[in-house]
């Protein structure tokens, strides 16, 4: 595959994972976290990309307090490609922000938008996908979205749904598009098993990709306030002073309802790439080492009628964990805290943390 280099990916790090406490801390969030391997989960981001676009066509936007963790895992990335929005806005103002970052590099360019701290197991695939949906973008004013082939009815995900095959004059990238019907918000457990049996509904991986001119347009018809921000950006000498002086005061609203439910013409490739959210504890334990009796575990476990758990330790010398009489516990231990919660409990770590000291948080 030839390196797009009219194409910019942005890669969005400023989320902080609290499911992924005691591990996750404000200033090493789940992006930061080596979860699978050595390796940081924003990391493997900027590695898969590779071959697809050249580096310095990589634009990472993170928060203030986390700046300096990106900064230490990527030295090869230039500094000033590591960007702190100066105040949380969402995704639709960050995304403006590196399309103005972009724009003022080539106003008529590529943008791939997506998250910092996904988990894609086949690259190559993945690249394949970027580079098709990318030329359907530069042939014509549409958003393309690569949508997740769903293996389960997951009551967790927004859906997409999709419509007929796409015509897109001299698109030769010989992977289907098709038109975006709607998108669906997370169903019941009924209705996710119902657009599983239809076959025509894709997960929402939150990966976008559009042009400079078709984002300023859209934004223009449905966000002004953003296609302005953008402008200002690409014609701006001053582009920090105007970021720190415009930022915080933009509307705070995800790209999903400032513009993607709205968009004139949204399409979607269907994605089988072996991705993962990464959404928490649970979904970590699919990927860890497992006994006879189904202990998920990083580390040293020793099990005595014990069954289901997770047990996660930070630290090449961290010490043994042993399980007495207990199933399906997350046992997760840093050097400073412990976690010790029920399975069923995992999506209350968030809450959690909201009641813990500040220094742990």
């Amino acid at each position: 595959m030839a390196l797009q280099r009219n194409v910019y990916a942005l890669i969005l790090a400023g989320g902080s994972g609290t499911r992924f406490w005691p591990l996750s801390r404000d200033r090493r969030p789940k992006q930061l976290l080596r979860l699978f391997d050595d390796e940081t989960l924003i990391e493997k981001a900027v590695a898969r990309l590779e071959g697809f676009v050249p580096l310095e066509n990589v634009l990472i936007l993170t928060s203030a307090s986390q700046v300096d963790g990106v900064r230490e895992v990527l030295p090869g990335l230039p500094a000033s490609h590591i960007v702190a929005e100066p105040a949380r806005r969402d995704t639709a103002p960050a995304i403006a922000l590196a399309a103005g970052w972009v724009a003022a590099r080539d106003p008529e360019a590529v943008m791939v938008a997506l998250p910092a701290d996904q988990l894609v197991r086949k690259e190559e695939e993945f690249r394949g996908l970027l580079a098709a949906a990318s030329e359907a973008a530069s042939l014509d004013d549409v958003i393309v979205t690569l949508g997740i082939r769903p293996d389960w009815p997951c009551p967790g995900y927004g859906y997409i749904e999709r419509g007929d095959a796409a015509d897109i004059p001299g698109y030769e990238a010989g992977v289907t598009v098709n038109e975006v019907i709607s998108f669906r918000e997370k169903p019941s457990p009924d209705l996710a098993e119902e657009f599983l049996a239809r076959g025509n509904f894709a997960w929402n991986a939150g990966i976008f990709i559009w042009s400079i001119p078709t984002l300023i347009a859209e934004l223009e018809r449905h966000c002004p306030e953003l296609a302005a921000f953008i402008r200002a950006l690409r014609d701006s000498d001053d582009f920090d002073g105007l970021v720190g002086e415009q930022f915080p005061r933009l509307t705070r609203i995800s790209i999903d309802f400032a513009l993607m439910e709205k968009a004139s013409r949204v399409l979607n490739i269907e994605a089988d790439i072996g991705w993962d959210d990464v959404g928490g504890w649970l979904s970590v334990a699919k990927y860890l080492e497992k006994d006879d009796a189904g202990n998920a575990h990083n580390g040293a476990v020793v099990a005595s009628g014990s069954s289901g758990n997770i047990v996660f330790s930070e630290g090449d010398e961290a010490p043994l964990v042993a399980l007495l009489g207990v199933e399906d516990l997350i046992v997760v231990r840093t050097a400073d805290a412990i976690l010790v919660a029920h399975r069923d409990e995992a999506d209350r770590i968030k809450a959690l943390v909201g009641e813990l000291p500040p220094e742990l948080t």
